[in-house]
């Protein structure tokens, strides 16, 4: 039976959430960050025709604690070419990190490193489309960065027939603010790599390397029209995706992604 959206968050989100709640008894909150996203823009491959548009509305959360960090989105999609008969799909991340130095009361701190960390991430979309990543991660002090992290993972599927057993990832993550007349530009975004192919060629196990993309450039007009900054954002996302989800681009099927959309972004 296909979830709702709701059902399918509360379901499949929120008992994990309410586990990394819990250990706030061992630690406790320390900030937060809630916001919802609006994107219009077309040319995205493989779960749209690349001239329909496509509309998204993303919910995404950020949190610190006195044992690590956690980010968590989940992305609704409309478009004539997605997949299902309402032209609607989902997908989301739960990304919750471990820090070495939190935990272990020891400043990590060494030239440009800031803390080390373990990362984990759990990947959903619509049917069965599960995955499960675990690896080191690193946070550093980067000049003229608000934040960097650099996130390594393995990437292993499940409940997908057929794909191969998993991959190697790397994600940088960031975010820059620069000074722009009464208000600033904000640039933050993310790059994922899978650095390896797995399985053969020609089979249905056959998972090709993958470099993904996706930088926003917005502009604080909260700020520019003298309300609270860093609440309500306008601009543009770019989401560049060389053999998207793994499918070899060809001639045939398209899969490589340069796709533009325009943005809006509210935080409370």
């Amino acid at each position: 039976m296909k979830l709702s959206p709701f059902a399918w968050f509360f379901h499949s989100f929120l008992p994990v959430c309410a586990l990394a709640s819990a250990s706030a008894q061992a630690g406790p909150l320390m900030w937060s960050d809630n916001s919802l996203s609006y994107l219009y823009g077309h040319n995205y491959k493989v779960d749209g025709t690349g001239n329909d548009i496509q509309q998204t509305v993303t919910f995404e959360h950020a949190s610190g604690w006195s044992w690590g960090d956690v980010f968590l989105f989940v992305d609704n999609k409309w478009s004539n070419g997605l997949s299902g008969s309402d032209g609607y799909t989902y997908y989301g991340e739960f990304s919750p990190r471990l820090s070495l130095g939190k935990v272990s009361g020891q400043n990590l701190r060494y030239g440009v490193i800031k803390d080390v960390l373990i990362a984990a991430t759990y990947e959903r979309g619509e049917g069965r489309i599960r995955r499960y990543l675990l690896g080191p991660a690193v946070d550093l002090l980067l000049p003229g960065f608000d934040r960097f992290s650099l996130n390594t993972y393995y990437r292993k599927p499940d409940g997908i027939t057929g794909k191969a057993s998993g991959q190697w990832q790397i994600n940088p993550t960031w975010a820059m603010t620069l000074p722009l007349g009464r208000s600033d530009i904000l640039f933050d975004g993310y790059l994922e790599w899978y650095v390896n192919d797995v399985g053969r060629k020609g089979t249905s196990d056959y998972v090709a390397k993958s470099f993904h993309f996706n930088p926003q450039i917005k502009y604080d007009l909260g700020k520019a029209l003298g309300h609270n900054p860093k609440q309500f954002y306008v601009g543009v996302e770019w989401d560049y995706w060389s053999d998207k989800y793994g499918i070899e681009d060809s001639h045939g099927f398209a899969t490589d992604q340069n796709a533009l959309s325009a943005l809006l972004k509210v935080h409370f």
